[in-house]
Order: C-alpha cells, then sequence, then structure tokens
C-alpha cells in the first residue's frame, strides 16, 4: 500500500457532524464471535447472510439500526488472532449514553464470564477494557458532561490515565 503524502495547509476539515458509522469485524467463527457480540455485549442481530460452504456475515445494532458492529468469515474462516505486534485494528469503543448504562454492560459482560484487560478514568470518560474472541480490543464507556471535562491553564483538554473504581461504578457511586 503506498505511503499518502501529508497535504500542506490543507484547508479542508471533516464536518463536525461527522461519525463513526459502523466497525466490520473478519472473525474466525461467526457462532462463536456472536456468543461475544449478541449474548455477552447485547448487539441484537440484523441479519444474517451465510453461504453454504459456512463464509458470510452477521449485521448487529443496538436499537434496530441497520448495523453498528459486523462481523464477517469471507477471508478469515478458521483463521488465527493476529499476533502481537503486528499492526491493524487496536479496539472498537462502544459509546454508552450514561454511567448507569455503563455499569449494566460491565455487569452483563462480567456475568459471561469475559475476561478484563483493565477499567480507566480518562477525565472526560470512563472505560472498560477488554478483548472479543478473535483478540479484537473492545472499548466500553460512557463520556462525562464536556462541561466536567478537565482543562489545562490554556483552556485545552487534559485527559488523563486513572484507575477506574469497578466495584463504585457497579455499585452506582463515584
Amino acid at each position: 500500500m503506498p505511503d499518502v503524502a501529508p497535504h500542506p495547509a490543507s484547508p479542508y476539515a471533516a464536518p463536525p457532524a461527522l461519525r463513526i458509522g459502523h466497525v466490520h469485524l473478519k472473525v474466525a467463527d461467526l457462532d462463536r464471535a456472536l456468543r461475544f457480540w449478541r449474548d455477552a455485549i447485547g448487539l441484537q442481530e440484523q441479519q444474517r447472510r451465510v453461504g453454504p460452504d459456512g463464509r458470510g456475515a452477521v449485521f448487529l445494532s443496538a436499537g434496530g439500526y441497520h448495523h453498528h458492529v459486523a462481523l464477517n468469515t469471507w477471508e478469515s474462516a478458521g483463521g488465527p488472532a493476529p499476533a502481537p505486534g503486528t499492526t491493524g485494528l487496536y479496539h472498537v469503543a462502544l459509546l454508552y449514553p450514561d454511567r448507569a448504562a455503563l455499569a449494566a454492560a460491565l455487569r452483563r459482560v462480567l456475568e459471561a464470564g469475559v475476561e478484563l484487560e483493565g477499567a480507566s478514568d480518562h477525565g472526560v470518560s470512563e472505560a472498560i477494557y477488554l478483548r472479543d474472541p478473535d483478540g479484537n480490543g473492545v472499548e466500553l464507556y460512557h463520556d462525562r458532561p464536556e462541561a466536567e471535562w478537565p482543562r489545562d491553564a490554556a483552556g485545552g483538554l487534559a485527559m488523563g490515565t486513572r484507575r477506574l473504581d469497578l466495584h463504585a461504578l457497579l455499585a452506582g457511586s463515584g
């Protein structure tokens, strides 16, 4: 793949209303991936297209949207997870509407036996980190109201990483 040269002083800026629409993940086994994304995370299956060879895709979402996460085995059926130290997806982040919804998501993944990799308070957000069965990083988080975001002396964001108290999150305090 060719390098892309930086554009000097490009006047273009993406529109402020731009949002990430969905993520499409290559997985080794659709049923195994569904046990994580549908059963543990709680996304609802919107459509499934699987051919006679077992290769296909499943589209999942929250709230009936066409898809937030798609899973496919078109090129990856039975394949291994990416090796550590290689390029690729760091994580997909699922934004919950508030702290209570994040706590409910945490409770659900713990009850499903999903191992957590970490939990951080970034000042602007609280986040829980885990991996799906194919090794893809997953962040479950909620944003604090913008008025509460930490700022430096110049008014810029002052995000950080502190330990998130999961017991306080689950108890609804903190």
